[in-house]
Parts: C-alpha cells; structure tokens; sequence
C-alpha cells in the first residue's frame, strides 16, 4: 500500500490546499497533518501533480512511500521523475 503525507507548520494550509484539490471541504482530525493510503499507487499521480504546480500557494511539505518505512520528500526538482516512476513500476 502507498502513502501520501503532507505536514505543515501553518494552521490551515492543509485544509486550504485539500479544499483546492477535492473541491470540496475536508475534515481533519489534526490541521497539522494529513495521510493518505492508495491500493493503487498511479493513484498517488494526480495529487503529486497538484501539489506541485500549486507549491507557493501553500506551506505545505509532501512525503510519499511506495515501499515499507521508506518515505521520498517531493519537491519541484523530484515530482515529475517520481510521476514517471509510478506509471513505469505499477502499469496496470
């Protein structure tokens, strides 16, 4: 299973930045911090994508794990290599 995790030191930035990407309102238990699993890991593509192209307008730090206990920071310089990663390792 993978995981996105998005950290913050803002109050509110995760939610911001949630509310940009669902369009919708999001509920968080902690403001601070967010997680997410995906069964799929191309999945994870879209919100890399997002994150990315939306970086300044949010403080807002993203780490994805596609292997157990391993967590890769994404950041400008590393998301599309990351991106091309997950259609490559998971073709399905």
């Amino acid at each position: 299973m993978s995981i996105v995790n998005l950290y913050s030191e803002k109050s509110g930035e995760i939610g911001r930045f949630l509310y940009d990407f669902y369009e919708k309102k999001i509920t968080l238990e902690n403001d601070l911090k967010w997680e997410k699993f995906f069964e799929n890991p191309v999945d994870m593509a879209d919100i890399i994508g997002i994150y990315v192209d939306n970086k300044d307008d949010f403080k807002v730090n993203m780490w994805i794990s596609l292997d157990e206990g391993a967590f890769i920071n994404v950041t400008e310089s590393n998301a599309d290599t990351i991106i091309r990663y997950l259609y490559e390792r998971y073709p399905y």
